[in-house]
C-alpha cells in the first residue's frame, strides 16, 4: 500500500472559458469539481491505475466533505483528519481561445496544535505499514515550515520510505530528512541550490549531488523534455512522445504516483521512470484537473523513449 500525505488539501473548481477578457464579463462554458492536492493527487491516480493506496491529511467545512465525497465516488481510499476551518478552495480558469490556464490558489486553513497532534497520533498508528509514503504540496498555516522534515524523519524511524514532492522553503526543509526519492522541476532545483541550471548536463550534475546524506532517487522533471533520474550508481533519462497538452495540472503528481507503483512494487529505476513518463504525459491529455487515464498510459508507454548513462554518454534502452 502506499500512503499519501497532503496537508493542505484543496476543493479544485476548473472554469472553461472562450476567450478570458479582463475587466469584462465573462460566462464560462463548464464548470467542474475535483478533490485536490498533491498527495490525493497522486492517490487518485494510483489507484486509477489498479494501485493500493489511501489519502492522510486534513478536511473542514463544506469544501471538505465535498472534496471527500468526490474522492468517495472515484473509490480512492482516505482517512482525513477533521478540522474546524474550511478546506480551501482554489480556481482554475482555462482559456480555450488561447490553450492557457491561470490558476488562483488560496493559502488554506490554520491547522491547531490539537488537530495537528490527532493528525499525528493517527500516522503513527497506519496499519499495515506502507511500503511508501508520498508527502508533498504546501504546507498550511499554523504548521511549521519544518513539518516535512519531522515527517520524513519520524516515518523513517518506523521504517517506511518517503518519496518528497515540494518546493521552496518546504522543499529545502523536507530534503534534509533524507527522503527516499526527492522529486522537483527545474526552476523548483534551481531555487533549491540557489543557482541556474542551464541544460541537460547540468540537471545531471545536479541530480547527482542531491543523491546522498540518505536521499536514494533525485528526480528532475523538463516538462515536455521528459524526466532525469539519478541514484548513487545510475543515471536514467525518459522523454514522452509530442502530444497536444490540454492541462498541466496534475501533471507531476501523475509522474511521481507512476514513481511510487513502481518502488513500491521493488522495480528498477528504468521501469518507474518509463510509467512514470507516460503517466504524466496521459494527465497533459485531460482537461481541468483531472489527472491520467489508466488506457492513455498503456496506449502511450511503448512510446516513452529510455537511455541510460554510462562513461558520460547516453545509452539508448529497449
Amino acid at each position: 500500500m502506499i500512503a499519501t500525505v497532503t496537508l493542505n488539501p484543496s476543493l479544485d473548481r476548473t472554469i472553461t472559458v472562450n476567450g478570458l477578457v479582463i475587466d469584462e464579463t465573462n460566462r464560462w462554458i463548464s464548470t467542474r469539481l475535483y478533490a485536490g492536492g498533491k498527495g490525493i493527487d497522486v492517490s487518485r491516480a494510483i489507484h486509477e491505475m489498479g494501485g493500493k493506496t489511501v489519502a492522510y491529511g486534513f478536511v473542514g467545512g463544506v469544501a471538505g466533505r465535498t472534496v471527500e465525497i468526490l474522492l468517495d465516488e472515484e473509490g480512492v481510499p482516505f482517512s482525513f483528519t477533521p478540522i474546524e476551518q474550511e478546506t480551501r478552495t482554489n480556481y482554475i480558469i482555462s482559456d480555450t481561445s488561447t490553450g492557457r490556464q491561470t490558476r488562483i490558489d488560496a493559502p488554506g486553513p490554520r491547522i491547531s496544535k490539537r488537530e495537528f497532534e490527532r493528525f499525528h497520533s493517527k500516522m503513527r498508528r497506519i496499519s499495515p505499514r506502507p511500503e511508501l509514503m508520498v508527502v508533498g504540496g504546501s504546507i498550511p498555516p499554523g504548521l511549521s515550515g519544518e513539518t516535512y522534515y519531522d515527517i520524513i524523519s519520524e516515518a523513517k524511524d518506523f521504517g517506511i520510505r518517503c518519496m518528497l514532492d515540494s518546493e521552496g522553503k518546504w522543499l529545502e526543509a523536507g530534503i534534509k530528512a533524507g527522503p527516499f526519492l526527492v522529486k522537483s522541476n527545474v526552476h523548483e532545483t534551481e531555487m533549491l541550490v540557489d543557482r541556474e541550471i542551464p541544460d541537460e548536463a547540468a540537471i545531471v550534475e545536479v541530480a547527482r549531488s542531491l543523491v546522498g546524506g540518505g536521499t536514494d532517487i533525485a528526480v528532475i522533471t523538463q516538462g515536455k523534455d521528459g524526466i532525469i533520474a539519478a541514484t548513487g550508481d545510475e543515471v536514467i533519462k525518459a522523454v514522452p512522445p509530442e502530444v497536444k497538452v490540454k492541462s498541466t495540472v496534475g501533471a507531476g503528481d501523475c509522474l511521481i504516483a507512476g514513481m511510487a507503483i513502481k518502488m513500491a512494487r521493488g522495480k528498477q529505476l528504468l521501469e518507474a521512470c518509463r510509467l512514470a513518463t507516460a503517466m504524466g504525459t496521459a494527465c497533459v491529455l485531460t482537461p481541468g484537473t483531472e489527472l491520467c487515464h489508466r488506457a492513455d498510459v498503456e496506449r502511450l508507454l511503448p512510446q516513452i523513449m529510455v537511455w541510460q548513462m554510462s562513461d558520460g554518454e547516453w545509452h539508448s534502452v529497449e
